[in-house]
């Protein structure tokens, strides 16, 4: 049951990536991706901090972390627009877009954990 709650979750998560990136379309700097994953990050935090606050089950949790969440937000697509900035010649997009990621990422997820404590 499990393992076909986390694909549905997983679908549901990649289909809504997927129609977020054509309705924002392209840019030049990655700031879909940025927005998914921050948003994805911030979103795991609260979903973790919950779970444990108010003993959600498995059943649950895993479906949305690693089915939904999991497929929304993408560590590949991230190091394929670093790689691209790269190759145009565009060190500082890419220094600033990796740095934007990660940090915005873990502080998003701190955020987002800590946050949780206010809506249990």
């Amino acid at each position: 049951m499990k393992v076909a709650l986390i694909a549905i979750a997983g679908a549901v998560g990649a289909l809504s990536r997927y129609w977020l990136g054509v309705a924002v379309g392209v840019r030049s700097f990655p700031w879909t991706t940025v927005a998914i994953n921050l948003a994805g990050s911030f979103a795991l935090g609260v979903l973790l901090r919950l779970s444990d606050l108010r003993d959600w089950p498995d059943t649950t949790t895993v479906p949305l972390a690693v089915g939904f969440l999991g497929a929304f937000t993408t560590f590949s697509t991230f190091s394929y627009e670093t790689h691209t900035l790269l190759r145009s010649d565009r060190a500082g997009a890419a220094l600033g877009y990796v740095l934007l990621s990660v940090l915005g990422g873990v502080l998003a997820a701190a955020t987002g954990y800590a946050s949780a404590k206010a809506l249990a």
